[in-house]
């Protein structure tokens, strides 16, 4: 299939509505460009999927932003960028266009890790897929083979999040018993990753949590400075990004859903459309 060549938004792809959290980051530090969300809310979540699905969910959506005139793609999903980026930069891009570009929320994170601590003891709270796919580790011993990253996986949080329940007691207990656990497993931690994009509505009670000293690492902020840095040393990519400072939202459930549940994430009204991936 042909895919537009004219100048097109950015595309901000989650499995459900973490990657809000991501967008609001970019926006903030680039407001002027043009987006499209788009979250595959009626398969989410990704976490605890098979590397697999994972990949072919991803690039369904990948080619779904494409097709809408994309020309860059954030995978603002940790589990999409653990377990199918690299396929899909490999892979797909390739023969689908070689000139568009999908780019994860990993590495950002991994690059300022190493001026976040000095114990060189990192560590990571995140879903069950990307504790296990250990992408955190190795993006971050690439670039830092001194530091040591230590994960625990919190499969509780997305839905607490996700159910509006991130103020209430329940959060605390669950908050607690990972923090705790991902203290006992390393002491010597002094900067730990929120490695899903959902955690950010959770940091009052996760800095309730840590002990003082402990750098709590968000993405947002982060992946948005990445970005604007390519978007610097790449121009031929930033000529094919509209600038209207406008922001569309596409969903694969139901519109009223999805901005019921927005709301939790971003505290503006949105209008928002259905979408099919087939």
């Amino acid at each position: 299939m042909e895919l537009p060549k004219s100048p097109g938004p950015v595309g901000v792809f989650d499995s459900g509505y973490g990657g809000l959290t991501i967008l609001h980051g970019i926006r903030q530090l680039l407001p002027e460009l043009d987006y499209m969300y788009l979250g595959d809310n009626a398969r989410a979540p990704y976490g605890s999927r098979s590397f697999d699905v994972v990949y072919q969910f991803t690039l369904q959506a990948v080619e779904k932003l494409f097709e809408m005139g994309c020309h860059l793609v954030i995978l603002g999903c940790n589990t999409a960028s653990a377990k199918a980026l690299r396929s899909i930069q490999q892979r797909d891009l390739p023969h689908l266009d070689p000139s568009r570009r999908v780019l994860g929320v990993i590495r950002p994170t991994a690059e300022v890790i190493g001026s976040l601590t000095t114990s060189r003891h990192v560590g990571l709270l995140a879903t069950e897929g990307t504790v296990k796919s250990q992408s955190y580790t190795l993006e971050i011993q690439k670039l830092y083979p001194d530091i040591k990253v230590t994960g625990v996986a919190c499969p509780l949080w997305v839905p607490i999040i996700e159910n509006n329940e991130a103020d209430s007691p329940g959060a605390d207990y669950f908050v607690k018993k990972r923090i705790d656990h991902l203290m006992r497993l390393d002491p010597a931690i002094d900067a730990i990753i929120l490695g899903c994009t959902h955690y950010p509505l959770l940091m009052p009670k996760i800095l309730k949590y840590v002990q003082p000293g402990v750098r709590i690492v968000p993405q947002g902020e982060y992946v948005a400075g990445s970005l604007k840095d390519y978007l610097k040393r790449h121009p031929e990519m930033d000529k094919m990004i509209t600038k209207k400072g406008t922001c569309q939202y596409f969903t694969t459930e139901n519109p009223d859903k999805f901005k019921e549940s927005a709301q939790i994430f971003l505290h503006e009204k949105i209008s928002v459309s259905h979408i099919d991936f087939l």
